[in-house]
């Protein structure tokens, strides 16, 4: 029992250090340069039934906050956490970041543009499924994917600053 309680303690303590320490707000220890803002972040999920996957979120706690329901998607929360559910639109789940946007959907008046980060990507070496213009100055969106081919889309729905 001793050992128990002991190593209970432990752990209470080593999280408590851990909720205690700063948070790292670059990529890595030798990241180089600022951080990148990368805006909302959510779990894309393709689903098979809309309507079933819907049900599903919401006996967990999930609340619709946006989405067409007659366009096959949804976008739903609880607390901070996001997830979009698309039916039909894409074959694998990804992680999705929408520069421009806050956790709750909203429109933020001053952001990283997505080209700017599209631009700082590409800079760092990575490679781009689907590219954007780096042109434009409207919505705009690329994916790449991580190393074990997880897809990762990068999704601006609002014009770039100040356009």
């Amino acid at each position: 029992m001793k050992t128990f309680v002991l190593g209970a303690l432990v752990a209470c303590v080593a999280c408590a250090v851990m909720a205690a320490a700063p948070v790292q707000t670059a990529a890595s220890p030798d990241a180089k340069g600022p951080v990148i803002e990368l805006g909302a972040f959510s779990v894309s999920l393709a689903v098979k039934d809309l309507q079933a996957s819907k049900a599903f979120y919401g006996k967990i706690g999930f609340q619709p906050i946006g989405g067409v329901e007659e366009q096959n998607w949804l976008v739903l929360q609880y607390g901070t956490t996001t997830i979009g559910l698309f039916q039909g639109m894409f074959e694998d789940d990804m992680l999705t970041f929408n520069p421009g946007w806050t956790a709750k959907d909203r429109d933020l008046k001053d952001f990283e543009d997505i080209r700017d980060i599209h631009r700082r990507l590409k800079a760092a070496g990575l490679e781009f499924s689907i590219e954007n213009d780096l042109d434009g100055d409207g919505p705009a969106s690329f994916m790449l994917s991580d190393p074990d081919g997880n897809p990762i889309l990068f999704d601006q729905h609002v014009p770039k600053p100040g356009a």
